[in-house]
C-alpha cells in the first residue's frame, strides 16, 4: 500500500507540474494574450515550474521523494537509492501524470475560442523552427544533457544524508527555475522527458517527431548527475528518511 501511494504521488506531482508550468508557458508564447516580452514570459514560466516544485517538494517529498521526472528517477537508481523495480514503477506514474496533466490542460484551453492546437500549441519543446534562437539538434542535445545534469546533481546532493532537508525543496525549487531561464529561448526546457512527452502527443507534427531528444537527452544527464556525484562524495550518501523529511518540512512550514 505504502508503494502504491509512492507511484499515486509521482503521478500526482508530474500532472501538476505539467498542468501549471506547460499552461503559463501556453499562456505566455502561444496565445501571447497578456501582451507580454519574450523576457518577461521567460521569467514568469521559469518561476511557474521552480515555484510548483518547490511546494510539492514539501507536500510530495515526505511520500515519494518527489521526483516527478524520470531523469531524476533515473540519477537516484544509479546512485543506489531505490530498487530498479521501484525506479520502474515511478517511470510509469511519471509519464503517465505528464500525459494527463497535458491532456487536462489540452481539454481546459480547448473550450477558448482563442486556441487552436496546431498555432497555439501547448508549450512542446524542440529545435530549430520550434527553437527561439533555432539552435540546432547536436546543441539542443547538449543543452538538455547539460541542464539536467545540473539540476539533478543539485537534488542528489541537497537531499543526500549530508544535506539539509528543510531547505532542500527551495534549493530544489530555485534551481529549476535557473535552468528555465536559459533553457527556454533554447529549447523551452525539457530537463524532464514526462513533462515533454505529454504535450508533445497532443500537438504532434514537428514536436512528436523531435520528442525522442527530450527524453534521451535527459536521461543521459541524469546519469552523468549520478556519476559526478559520486565523484564529489565518494562515500555512500543514502537518502533522506521519509520521517525525518516529512518532520523538516513541518518545521519549514512553521507547524
Amino acid at each position: 500500500m505504502f508503494m502504491l501511494r509512492r507511484f499515486a504521488a509521482e503521478l500526482l506531482g508530474t500532472g501538476l507540474l505539467v498542468f501549471f508550468g506547460v499552461g503559463v508557458a501556453t499562456l505566455n508564447f502561444g496565445f501571447k494574450f497578456f501582451g507580454t516580452s519574450v523576457a518577461a514570459g521567460v521569467v514568469a514560466t521559469a518561476l511557474a515550474f521552480g515555484l510548483v516544485l518547490l511546494a510539492l517538494a514539501y507536500v510530495l517529498g515526505p511520500i515519494s521523494g518527489c521526483h516527478v521526472n524520470p531523469a531524476v528517477t533515473l540519477g537516484v537508481l544509479l546512485s543506489r537509492r531505490i530498487p530498479l523495480a521501484e525506479a520502474v514503477g515511478y517511470w510509469v506514474a511519471q509519464f503517465a501524470g505528464g500525459i494527463l496533466g497535458a491532456l487536462l490542460l489540452w481539454g481546459l484551453f480547448s473550450t477558448s475560442p482563442l486556441y487552436h492546437r496546431r498555432v497555439t500549441g501547448l508549450g512542446a519543446n524542440g529545435w530549430g523552427p520550434l527553437s527561439a534562437i533555432h539552435i540546432g539538434a547536436g546543441g539542443a542535445f547538449l543543452a538538455e544533457v547539460v541542464l539536467t545534469g545540473l539540476f539533478v546533481f543539485v537534488i542528489l546532493g541537497v537531499t543526500s544524508k549530508i544535506g539539509n532537508t528543510a531547505t532542500a525543496g527551495m534549493v530544489i525549487g530555485l534551481s529549476l527555475t535557473v535552468v528555465h531561464l536559459i533553457g527556454i529561448p533554447i529549447t523551452g526546457t525539457s530537463v524532464n522527458p514526462a513533462r515533454s512527452l505529454g504535450p508533445a502527443l497532443i500537438v504532434g507534427g514537428t514536436a512528436l517527431s523531435q520528442v525522442w531528444l527530450f527524453i534521451v537527452a535527459p536521461l543521459v544527464g541524469g546519469a552523468l548527475a549520478a556519476g559526478l556525484h559520486w565523484f564529489v562524495y565518494p562515500s555512500p550518501s543514502g537518502s533522506v528518511d521519509p520521517e525525518q523529511a516529512a518532520a523538516a518540512a513541518a518545521v519549514a512550514a512553521g507547524e
